[in-house]
């Protein structure tokens, strides 16, 4: 089975006024759907409070990140899946419960992973 990577940035939901519990709620369940399912490998969002920073291999932390992933924030879902069609159908639910579109990517097969 492949592993796939359903997220999306922050800025990307619409949530009404007041309706923020709802969206966590929703979002919840389709958590609890996929981990009843068998399927859910990890999920969760970025603490955009905490900044990122580089640590090289000799173990020197900078602060600061990669030019291309200076704005990675937002929700972040694996899950292990038959097929690509079955992280459409699962994208499709996190979309409604996220009230936004989701993006779909697909993890390389690594046996040791």
């Amino acid at each position: 089975m492949t592993k796939y990577l359903i997220s999306f940035p922050s800025a990307a939901m619409d949530i009404p006024d007041g309706g923020l519990q709802e969206v966590t709620d929703a979002a919840h369940a389709v958590v609890r759907e996929a981990k009843d399912a068998g399927v859910w490998v990890f999920g969760g969002g970025i603490d955009e409070s905490v900044p990122p920073v580089m640590v090289s291999g000799n173990g020197t932390v900078s602060e600061g990140t990669y030019p291309q992933t200076a704005h990675i924030e937002g929700g972040y879902t694996v899950l292990e899946l038959p097929t690509y069609d079955a992280a459409l159908h699962w994208a499709a639910k996190i979309a409604a419960a996220c009230r936004c579109a989701q993006e779909v990517r697909a993890f390389q097969y690594d046996p040791a992973s």
